[in-house]
């Protein structure tokens, strides 16, 4: 196996395993993903895709390319989260408790009734310090370095 194909496998089993710890904790853990968790989900499983299809097809040489942009998007969304969950800034008002001052009883009331089952600014898990967002972010972005080492690759 060459060099390039093995930093390939590598960074497609990077994001397959962080995908496979997600719904580990989902549906072993009982942990259910928030909106932001979800959408961290998708570039890794894009980025399955390209490794699949880099690996099989060596010689279409953007592939990993296109594979450190799908896990550079997955980390962003993850520092993002984050930040969110540390409450460094807002998060999307569909996900998150956001400000209550100023609200009538009625809307108050409007947004108890249509807040979501699993809040996003919530740290269900942490481990050193860091949650599962931002443990993404930080693999994803060392995932990152390692598909631009395989374009780099001969």
């Amino acid at each position: 196996m060459t060099h390039k194909k093995l930093l390939i496998l590598m960074a497609t089993c990077g994001s397959a395993a962080l995908l496979l710890g997600a719904w580990a904790f989902q549906h072993v853990g009982g942990m259910a993903p928030c909106k932001m968790c979800i959408w961290q989900r998708y570039p890794h499983g894009a980025a399955v895709l390209i490794g699949v299809l880099a690996f099989a097809f060596p010689g279409i040489r953007p592939l990993p390319l296109l594979g450190a942009v799908a896990a550079m998007v997955t980390a962003g969304i993850g520092m993002y989260h984050a930040g969110v969950e540390q409450k460094w800034w807002e998060g999307p008002t569909s996900c998150t408790s956001g400000d209550i001052g100023g609200l009538s009883a009625e809307e108050l009331m409007d947004q108890i009734m249509s807040a979501p089952l699993v809040r996003c600014d919530d740290i269900p898990w942490e481990m050193f310090g860091l949650s599962m967002a931002g443990w993404n972010a930080l693999l994803s972005a060392g995932l990152v370095l390692v598909w631009l080492a395989a374009f780099r690759a001969k």
